[in-house]
């Protein structure tokens, strides 16, 4: 049995050449005291002794290598007890071969299925989602589940072409999930979390992310085109004109020179640009003189422009009510009429445009006519107040819900351009009556809307009051030049 110190003895490779010493020393005594007959060196011991040497030679390699693959550093003198020498002793200090327990496999875990992939499908010219699942193989009993599990997904009966159609199945090829993006905002999706399950909808919407962009120019030969120069949209540069629509007259009132610097929203969703929104704040200069106008929400929510010191932008009514491409007749009360070839007093204006363009009322008020004759066309009558009276005549239909006692507001849509009755090509034929007399639509002085109540003046000014100095700041130096605050309309 090994002590403690033997034990601990066999932990380092000194040991074992003194082992080696040992048995070499033994092996020389053993020599030179053997009997002449005997001796080792003789042939009949040599292939006795053959082995024996073999081992000692290998058992001194192994040795010699050990301890010389062995830092010195931990190389101690153990305690050797002088009689365990030769075989004996290495056979006492041999370490026990100890075995090794292997470790138990580890198995990868399993992984987890992936999820059903989405598949596209375009909608295409004369689809119907009906179509569309047939061509994709998906069941007509899905479809009828789809629509039935809530008013978002009855949207999906009016699709357009162009929209993307997403779709999940399982294994199986059964319906999990569908979803259908109406614009880049706004989606329905329609899930189950198995075939075996009832489809629940609902409406996704995304808010995307709002800047505020800059752009200015110089007016060369109409707005239009100066302003999609600039890089504004079409939608702005309608925007644009509205605002200004009460004091500017943008068929006959643009000069060359004039300028125009404006301040938008633009929106984002995921680093792209997807669109414009509102026009901030906007400054225009016509002939010499300065227009500048700020988009203000009031306390109750409602939104409009007006002057830096807080006038309304709007008038009791628009000066033209429709968007339209040129006047094709204007105010005359001794025209020549085009189809009697007679002079007969034309008491209006006639605002020539496509077919289907939206004619809006002019001012908040009650319909008090909307019918047919056979020289108007369909027709409206508007009664604004006491005083005030507009007529919209050879409309091609009349808006939804307008009917005798309809109440309608400002920029509404009353109608759609047409050519009933006596006309010769689609417009609108427009009549503004100040209490019963016709006045020129075009150059009728127009009542002011109201201004900003009283209540809403110091928040007003706080809100607008840095918007207006950014608009000014990023103005450009020869721009600067042209609009002197001598000639400042409204700030």
């Amino acid at each position: 049995m090994l002590t403690g110190s033997s034990a601990d003895a066999l932990r380092y490779p000194a040991h074992h050449l003194l082992i080696a010493i040992s048995l070499a020393l033994a092996l020389a005594l053993l020599m030179l005291f053997w009997p002449e007959g005997e001796k080792p060196g003789s042939a009949s011991a040599a292939a006795e002794a053959a082995p024996e040497a073999d081992v000692t030679l290998a058992l001194l390699e192994e040795t010699a290598l050990a301890a010389a693959a062995t830092p010195m550093a931990l190389i101690e003198e153990p305690a050797v007890p002088a009689v365990l020498t030769g075989i004996a002793a290495y056979l006492i200090f041999a370490e026990p071969e100890t075995e090794v327990e292997a470790l138990p496999a580890l198995l990868p875990e399993p992984k987890a299925a992936p999820p059903p992939v989405w598949q596209e499908e375009r909608v295409r010219r004369g689809d119907s989602l009906a179509r569309i699942f047939h061509r994709q193989g998906l069941r007509a009993a899905e479809l009828h589940a789809i629509l039935e599990s809530g008013s978002e997904a009855r949207r999906l009966t009016r699709i357009h072409p162009g929209e993307v159609l997403q779709y999940r199945t399982d294994d199986d090829g059964r319906l999990l999930a569908v979803r259908y993006e109406f614009s880049p905002l706004e989606a329905m999706e329609a899930t189950r979390p198995d075939a075996n399950s009832r489809f629940s909808s609902r409406l996704v919407q995304r808010a995307p992310e709002t800047r505020v962009a800059f752009s200015e120019g110089r007016i060369d030969s109409s707005l239009f085109v100066a302003a999609a120069r600039s890089g504004l949209a079409d939608a702005t540069i309608m925007n644009l004109a509205n605002i200004f629509q009460w004091d500017i007259d943008f068929v006959h009132d643009i000069r060359p020179g004039d300028s125009f610097h404006v301040l938008y929203e633009e929106k984002w969703l995921d680093g792209e640009k997807i669109g414009n929104g509102a026009i901030v704040a906007a400054e225009f200069n016509n002939r010499g003189r300065v227009h500048r106008a700020v988009r203000y929400t009031a306390s109750d929510g409602h939104t409009d422009y007006f002057t830096p010191d807080g006038r309304s932008m709007r008038r009791a009514f628009l000066r033209a009510p429709v968007e339209f491409s040129r006047i094709s007749s204007n105010f005359n009360m001794r025209r020549m009429h085009p189809i009697h070839n007679r002079v007969v007093p034309h008491r209006g204006i006639d605002y020539a445009a496509p077919t289907g363009t939206p004619v809006m009322a002019a001012g908040d008020g009650v319909v008090v006519t909307a019918d047919r004759h056979h020289a108007n066309g369909n027709y409206v009558i508007i009664r604004h107040g006491e005083r005030y009276q507009t007529k919209y005549l050879h409309l091609h239909r009349f808006g939804r819900g307008i009917r005798n006692g309809t109440r309608v507001r400002q920029g509404q849509i009353i109608g759609y351009v047409g050519m009933t009755g006596w006309a010769t090509g689609p417009h609108l034929h427009y009549e503004f009556l100040v209490n019963g007399v016709h006045q020129n639509p075009r150059t009728v002085n127009l009542p002011q809307a109201e201004p900003i109540a009283e209540s809403e003046r110091e928040r007003f000014l706080a809100t607008t009051r840095e918007v207006i100095a950014s608009l000014a700041e990023q103005r450009s130096d020869e721009q600067v030049a042209l609009a002197t605050p001598a000639s400042a309309a409204g700030g």
